[in-house]
């Protein structure tokens, strides 16, 4: 017969047994949760520095500092997200690594696979351009067409031969996932280079801040997306490519002073979004904004960057205390 100590001893063991089963079926709740309590005490500590940042409308947000990584500020930085055309931030950050920017590419029969009102740099079968204008046609006119051909000329390389259009894609996306899980952004998985709606294509803040930071670290992926157009000829034709990052644009209302990148996107079912870095002084930051509005996106990442220049002139003796510029 079980004795007093002995049941106490099985029920007890029953209640461990069915604790542990709740953890491990609301484990994404309970990162969500845990997510959501990271925001409101980044939000405590902003208030409490005299500064409040007021409501984002991007359903997911994030302030990193590029020097050392710190998240800054944070909102949803682990809800699963669409990434649209930002996803090219791992396309061109992969290009860089695996190609030669002066190697001359043609653009193939990937050229065909464009669909209807999709972002395109107005790419067409035959056309030869260095990889390194591929790379300003994939970043600032977001061409998905650049993307594709990209994908195509990286995993030929990788393979030693020639590949059709559906097989260097998906070579590609595996090379996406091996680099954004080398990084640590092990919260995405990516089946495209140019982020074109797909529900097994998704990323986080968090991962795209990682990508971003990594990426930036190239001077000639820097130069890219700081550019506002760039002009390339092919042949006996000029085309350019004008950057669709309103902050970059000084005529537009959106221009953020300091700002030198990132990349845009927008898909139906992503919303509007925006990876944006801009330098200021002393401080380098990265913002993160997915799942806005058309004109929240722009609000968005200005209040980020705002409030991460505010943050580095409250540090004693920093030169932009000592030297304080403007925020607009």
């Amino acid at each position: 017969m079980l004795n007093a100590a002995m049941i106490k001893k099985s029920v007890q063991l029953v209640i461990l047994i069915m604790m542990a089963y709740a953890i491990l079926t609301n484990w994404e709740l309970m990162r969500q949760k845990t997510s959501n309590l990271v925001h409101g005490l980044s939000n405590l500590r902003l208030n409490s520095g005299g500064s409040s940042l007021g409501t984002l409308q991007g359903e997911a947000a994030l302030l990193m500092d590029e020097k050392t990584g710190e998240i800054l500020y944070s909102k949803n930085p682990h809800m699963k997200l669409y990434p649209a055309s930002t996803t090219k931030i791992l396309t061109a950050l992969i290009a860089l690594e695996k190609g030669d920017p002066d190697a001359i590419v043609t653009v193939g029969d990937e050229a065909q696979l464009r669909t209807p009102d999709e972002s395109s740099a107005g790419l067409y079968e035959g056309q030869q351009l260095s990889l390194r204008d591929l790379l300003s046609a994939l970043m600032l006119p977001s061409g998905n067409d650049a993307a594709r051909t990209i994908a195509r000329y990286v995993s030929s390389q990788e393979l030693g031969r020639a590949v059709s259009a559906e097989e260097g894609i998906s070579c590609f996306a595996d090379l996406m996932n091996e680099k954004a899980k080398e990084l640590g952004a092990r919260e995405s998985h990516f089946v495209n280079p140019h982020g074109l709606h797909d529900p097994d294509h998704y990323t986080t803040a968090y991962d795209l801040a990682i990508i971003a930071k990594e990426a930036r670290k190239n001077k000639l992926f820097k130069q890219i997306v700081s550019e506002t157009e760039r002009s390339v000829t092919a042949g006996q034709e000029t085309q350019t490519f004008v950057n669709r990052n309103k902050l970059l644009q000084n005529t537009d209302e959106n221009y953020y002073d300091g700002a030198n990148g990132i990349k845009t996107g927008y898909t139906e079912m992503a919303g509007y979004c925006l990876v944006a870095s801009a330098s200021r002084q002393s401080a380098n930051l990265i913002a993160v904004v997915l799942h806005s509005t058309s004109t929240g996106v722009w609000y968005d990442a200005r209040t980020l960057l705002n409030y991460g220049f505010a943050m580095d002139k409250a540090i004693p003796g920093s030169p932009a205390e000592k030297n304080i510029a403007s925020i607009r």
